[in-house]
């Protein structure tokens, strides 16, 4: 085993950009107003969540312009309320624009969002810290990384409402996914007691999957990777398919059971099946 390392997403956004485009330019009327596992929306809804996010990024960093009503943001919670604000106001107002309006705001946007997150600092200290990992402050490559997660996730939403998931499951496009959502686990299991020593083992399967291992050292959680066969005190299996939907909320948990194993310690893998790696 050895300690993860940084997660580089930078050469993926352009790629994740492409398939993006191509997909909605291809879209018919029925598709866009097709349910989706994100509860009361569209698939056009989702594509303007998509859209607001983008815009507000390149309007933060390359205008430099921040909105005068940001509420004070002093916990979890409170971030959590303001984003669900910004989504409730926002993706009611967007059902007044085309589909060509929306896909003309991504195409636009998403270049120069590869650009502004090209020339960022990998190493300092990026505006957001990535909350769902129980972070307060974040380098820009892990802010960068999240970000990624943002656009493959919601457009792998998009995908499964039509059935076309299969472009952004590979190895390429999905490991940096699930390596960044794994991140999340230490701060999942911060409240879960263990002996130093105490290892679980997550392996998602197919392609872009991978093994990970939490590790009790020195008294708090560690997250490590290989593919060596090191002692465990548990092993959880998900299946690659339903892995990225899991941690994003988009299916239940009984539904995905069916899909998961868990070996050994029953006690100490549950607590990775309510990991989230999004802000909810």
């Amino acid at each position: 085993m050895k300690e993860v390392a940084v997660i580089d997403t930078i050469t993926l956004f352009p790629k994740l950009h492409g398939h993006l485009m191509e997909m909605l330019r291809g879209l018919s009327t029925d598709d866009w107003q097709r349910s989706t596992v994100c509860k009361g929306w569209s698939v056009k809804d989702i594509v303007a969540h998509m859209a607001d996010t983008e815009l507000r990024m390149v309007s933060l960093y390359r205008d430099g312009y921040t909105p005068t009503d940001i509420p004070v943001i002093d916990s979890y919670q409170s971030l959590v309320d303001y984003l669900n604000k910004l989504n409730n106001d926002w993706v009611p107002v967007a059902r007044r624009f085309s589909p060509a309006i929306l896909i003309n705001w991504l195409q636009d946007a998403g270049p120069q969002l590869h650009k502004i997150y090209s020339e960022l600092p990998p190493f300092e200290n990026a505006i957001f810290s990535v909350a769902w990992a129980g972070e307060k402050t974040s380098p820009n490559w892990f802010h960068i990384a999240r970000q990624y997660t943002e656009l493959w996730h919601h457009q792998q939403q998009i995908r499964l409402a039509i059935d076309q998931t299969q472009p952004l499951m590979s190895a390429e496009l999905y490991y940096p996914l699930l390596d960044t959502f794994v991140r999340a686990m230490p701060h999942t299991y911060r409240t879960i007691e263990a002996k130093d020593g105490t290892t679980i083992k997550l392996t998602i399967t197919g392609a872009g999957g991978g093994n990970w291992y939490l590790g009790k050292v020195s008294g708090a959680w560690q997250l490590f990777t290989g593919d060596d066969d090191a002692a465990t005190n548990t092993v959880i299996t998900i299946n690659g398919e339903i892995a990225w939907r899991l941690f994003t909320k988009g299916i239940a948990l009984h539904e995905a059971l069916t899909h998961i194993t868990i070996k050994g310690e029953q006690d100490l893998g549950m607590p990775a099946l309510s990991m989230l790696s999004v802000i909810a």
